[in-house]
C-alpha cells in the first residue's frame, strides 16, 4: 500500500512513568492475538485532547490518577499503524507520575496474567539502562526509549 492510500490518523497517547530507582513502567498486553510490550496508554477519542486521553487511560488501566509532568515527545516521522494498513500512527508521550502510591498490581515478570485472552494486561518496572529496543514491540516506543536513555 502506498502512502497516498493512507486515509486516517490513529492518535495514541502514552505515559512515561519513572520511579526513583531509574525504572520505567511497562505494560505487557495480549491484544488481537499478539503479545506486546509497550508504555501504558492508548487511543485518543474524538472530542478529547491528548492530556485528557492519558488521564482517562490511566484511570482505565491503573484505576488511579496520574499527574502530567511535561510533554516528552510526539512522533516526528511517518509510521503506518500496525493493525490498520490505511492509518497513519501519531503517538504522543507525556512524562507523568502517580498522584498516590500505586494501588494496582505490579509484577516482577513479563506477561504475568493467567491466560492469553484478548485484553489481558500486566504491569512491571524495568530499568531504563538495561532495557533494550528489542524489549519493546513498537517502532515509536523503541525510538522513545532511545530518547529516555539520553536524559
Amino acid at each position: 500500500m502506498e502512502v497516498t492510500e493512507i486515509k486516517h490518523f490513529n492518535i495514541r497517547v502514552y505515559a512515561l512513568i519513572l520511579n526513583d530507582g531509574g525504572d520505567v513502567l511497562l505494560s505487557d498486553e495480549y491484544v488481537l492475538g499478539r503479545k506486546m510490550t509497550k508504555f501504558p496508554g492508548g487511543g485518543m477519542h474524538f472530542g478529547e485532547g491528548p492530556a485528557d486521553c492519558i488521564r482517562r487511560e490511566a484511570m482505565e488501566e491503573f484505576g488511579q490518577e496520574i499527574e502530567i509532568i511535561e510533554h516528552f515527545y510526539t512522533t516526528d516521522f511517518f509510521q503506518r499503524a500496525l493493525f490498520y494498513s490505511d492509518h497513519q500512527l501519531i503517538s504522543i508521550y507525556y512524562r507523568a507520575k502517580f498522584k498516590e502510591p500505586a494501588r494496582f498490581r505490579i509484577s516482577d515478570r513479563p506477561f504475568d496474567f493467567p491466560a492469553l485472552e484478548n485484553g489481558s494486561q500486566s504491569f512491571r518496572w524495568s530499568n531504563i539502562e538495561k532495557l533494550t529496543s528489542e524489549d519493546l514491540s513498537f517502532p515509536i516506543d523503541k525510538h522513545v526509549l532511545g530518547l529516555l536513555k539520553k536524559q
